[in-house]
């Protein structure tokens, strides 16, 4: 398989492993709202869409064709299962919004157990891995700092939500 075959079928991957996240953190929103949860940090969510949607954008522009790290495609393989990890711990609580559940108690099994944010971990890391298999690492310098960025009001925004943090 070529570079470029290689390429389309990583990134194709990733674009519909994020949709399929997307509609289940859909799902899932209406069912915790349905449950008397209540959604924070509505106004900072459309930014980190943003940051996601360029990110892959900027890597189908630049990846197809470039040489391939097989050991970043190794490391970011091991990523994709610390996210199957956080999703099935979070379990029908798992959105990509703050949706928070009152009386709930915080989550402290799984990942949870040694990190408090532990998907953000997993995409911190897949925002700088995916475009350093490419060689791309002026994409994972750009879109790492775009990430910490919008991650500091969102994680800002969860812990005050989670009651972690005074408001």
């Amino acid at each position: 398989m070529g570079a470029t075959a290689a390429a389309y079928l990583i990134l194709g991957f990733v674009t519909l492993q994020r949709l399929a996240e997307l509609v289940l953190a859909e799902r899932n929103r209406k069912r915790l709202l349905a449950r008397g949860a209540t959604e924070h940090g509505r106004i900072h969510y459309p930014m980190i869409v943003a940051v996601h949607v360029l990110w892959l954008v900027a890597l189908w522009w630049w990846a197809p064709g470039r040489p391939i790290s097989v050991t970043l495609l190794g490391l970011f393989a091991l990523l994709q299962l610390g996210r199957l990890w956080v999703l099935t711990t979070l379990g029908e609580r798992w959105t990509t919004r703050i949706i928070v559940l009152p009386d709930a108690p915080l989550v402290t099994s799984g990942p949870f157990r040694f990190v408090d944010h532990p998907n953000y971990l997993v995409v911190v890391l897949e925002i700088a891995v995916l475009p350093l298999m490419f060689g791309l690492w002026q994409l994972a310098v750009l879109f790492s700092l775009a990430n910490a960025a919008v991650l500091a009001v969102r994680i800002t925004a969860e812990n005050r939500a989670l009651g972690r943090l005074r408001a």
